[in-house]
C-alpha cells in the first residue's frame, strides 16, 4: 500500500484502505479518551483524593474522641483530686487577717534556730492572679547548721513560704582588733509569704513602706 497514492479528501474516507481506516479510528478514540479524562475523570480523581484525606482526618479525629470518651469517667476522678489539691493548697494562704500571726511564726522560727536579727524588712505586697507575694529583707546572724534549722523550720510552717536569695558571708563584727563572737556568719536572703486575695483586689495592702532600716523582732 503506497500512501501516496490514497486521496486523503475526507469525501473520500470510505475509500481508503482497511488498516488507514482502522488507524485513524484508534488515533480519534485515543484523542476523544485523553480528553475525557482531562475534562472529566481527572477532576473526580482529585475530588476522590481530597474526601479521602478528609476521611482520613475525620477517621483520626474519631478515634481521639473516642479515646478521651473512654477515659472520661478517669479524667473526672483526676479532676476531683485535682480541685482536692488546690483547694489544700489555698488553705495554706493565709488570709488578710492572718498575715501577722505569719510574720511572727517566720521570725519566731528565725529566734528558735538561735538566729540573731540584723534585719526584718516585710516590703509591698506583690499582686499575682489570685493570691498576694508578701516579701520580707531578711539578715540574720548564726552558723550553718542554725541557717539550716531555720530554712527547715519555715519549709514545716502551716503556711507555704519559700526562702529566695540566699547569701552567705563573714560576720563583719570579727576581725582585726575586734572580738570574735558566737555568731561566725551573715545570711541575707528574701522570704516570701503569701495571701490568698478572697476579698477582691481592693484588700490588697495600700503598701506603707517600713522604715529603711527595717526593723528587729
Amino acid at each position: 500500500m503506497n500512501l501516496s497514492d490514497i486521496n486523503w479528501d475526507l469525501e473520500h474516507a470510505g475509500s481508503w484502505p482497511l488498516p488507514v481506516k482502522t488507524g485513524i479510528i484508534v488515533v480519534l478514540c485515543l484523542f476523544l479518551s485523553g480528553m475525557w479524562y482531562y475534562f472529566d475523570i481527572e477532576a473526580q480523581l482529585t475530588e476522590l483524593n481530597t474526601q479521602e484525606a478528609a476521611e482520613r482526618e475525620l477517621r483520626v479525629t474519631f478515634e481521639q474522641k473516642q479515646r478521651k470518651a473512654a477515659n472520661l469517667e478517669e479524667h473526672k476522678k483526676q479532676l476531683v483530686e485535682i480541685e482536692k489539691t488546690f483547694g489544700a493548697l489555698l488553705r495554706q494562704l493565709p488570709d488578710k487577717t492572718q498575715v501577722p500571726d505569719l510574720l511572727v511564726d517566720v521570725s519566731q522560727t528565725g529566734l528558735a534556730s538561735g538566729l540573731e536579727f540584723e534585719l526584718f524588712k516585710p516590703g509591698p505586697e506583690v499582686i499575682k492572679d489570685f493570691y498576694a507575694e508578701l516579701p520580707i529583707e531578711i539578715r540574720v546572724l548564726g552558723n550553718y547548721i542554725q541557717f539550716g534549722t531555720f530554712v527547715s523550720g519555715l519549709a514545716s510552717l502551716s503556711r507555704i513560704v519559700t526562702i529566695h536569695n540566699i547569701k552567705i558571708t563573714p560576720n563583719g563584727r570579727e576581725g582585726a582588733g575586734k572580738k570574735p563572737t558566737k555568731f561566725p556568719l551573715t545570711m541575707s536572703a528574701l522570704v516570701k509569704t503569701y495571701r490568698y486575695l478572697d476579698e477582691g483586689p481592693e484588700s490588697s495592702s495600700s503598701g506603707k513602706k517600713p522604715a529603711a532600716g527595717g526593723k528587729k523582732p
